[in-house]
């Protein structure tokens, strides 16, 4: 595991030693150094190419849950070598073009230029650099290359505010402000599917790329929040805002929507489960509550929400 200790790649890990795999952990050592004892650690730095800890060791298998750039790939193949048997990457949805009507949800829907001279991960550019980070494992590691390509992400330990952030605002109540069309669709994926996939792709040893999408029925934006509400045992008002209201980021709202559904059938049929919208809600309610809702980056806090709410209605 190039990574394994934040979200996505502790989800892979526990699911990975649940099917009994021997896990070998990659990374800097400076997060969840408390979670998997007696899982080794080789400790290096992508960031500084720091790859001595993995000289030496074959893997059947590699999941780079932490490739941002190709240069991160690169240095971690050139590493590696031939002393791992599968190479999975974990890309995204941000590599497609996006267009107002998207006439292919398949994996085979065009993509975005690569780039490769800068390292700058903001706006567009990132969806360009995994592109490019696509093209090398491919070929480099070829019918041993597996892309995956999730949708946004969700479950307990996210440390984006995708999900969480609706799942909190929506037990407050209430009139909620949504400064983009309700019927947005959004494709969350539970982080213990995602890691299902990935073990499931890796134990039988499936080349190519596939969707990481969910849940298994299609929600829209409002559709979310009322389960969100439903879940928490709450009623919530959909409020639709202008989207000049918002300022930077805001979870799960997205320019040029009607583009971004992408089809699972084909991570299905390799194994992708798909646990329910409610249950995924409901475990990070719950996990959010525990660790005390610390405040989150993105969204209106509630002071913002009430004068936005006032404008709408005004």
């Amino acid at each position: 595991m190039l990574g394994g200790t934040a979200f996505v790649g502790r989800a892979i890990v526990e699911d990975a030693q649940r099917s009994g795999a021997e896990v070998t952990l990659f990374g800097r050592g400076r997060t969840g150094t408390d979670l998997f004892p007696g899982v080794p650690r080789l400790t290096g730095d992508r960031d500084t190419g720091d790859y001595t800890a993995l000289a030496d060791g074959r893997w059947d298998a590699v999941v780079d849950t932490s490739g941002y750039v190709p240069r991160h790939v690169g240095q971690a193949m050139d590493a590696l070598g031939d002393r791992v048997g599968r190479y999975l990457f974990i890309s995204s949805h941000a590599v497609y073009l996006h267009t107002a009507i998207d006439p292919d949800p398949t994996e085979s829907a065009p993509r975005r230029v690569p780039l490769r001279d800068t390292e700058y991960l903001a706006g567009d550019n990132y969806g360009r650099l995994k592109v490019a980070c696509e093209d090398d494992v491919l070929a480099r590691y070829g019918d041993r290359a597996t892309i995956v390509r999730p949708g946004k992400v969700a479950g307990p330990h996210d440390w984006q505010d995708g999900l969480t952030y609706w799942v909190r605002r929506a037990a407050r109540g209430g009139p909620v402000a949504v400064p983009t069309d309700p019927a947005q669709p959004v494709q969350v994926i539970d982080s213990r599917d995602l890691a299902r996939l990935v073990v499931q792709l890796l134990a039988d040893g499936r080349p190519g790329a596939f969707h990481a999408v969910g849940p298994a029925e299609p929600v829209t934006l409002g559709g979310l929040i009322e389960t969100c509400a439903r879940v928490a045992g709450t009623q919530a008002e959909i409020v639709p805002v202008p989207a000049g209201t918002v300022t930077g980021f805001f979870p799960l709202v997205r320019d040029n929507w009607p583009g971004q559904r992408r089809s699972p059938a084909k991570a299905r049929a390799a194994g992708l489960p798909a646990t329910p919208l409610d249950v995924t809600v409901a475990d990070v309610l719950a996990w959010d509550r525990e660790r005390g809702e610390p405040p989150l980056d993105g969204g209106f806090t509630p002071e913002q929400e009430q004068v936005v709410l006032a404008a709408a209605r005004g």
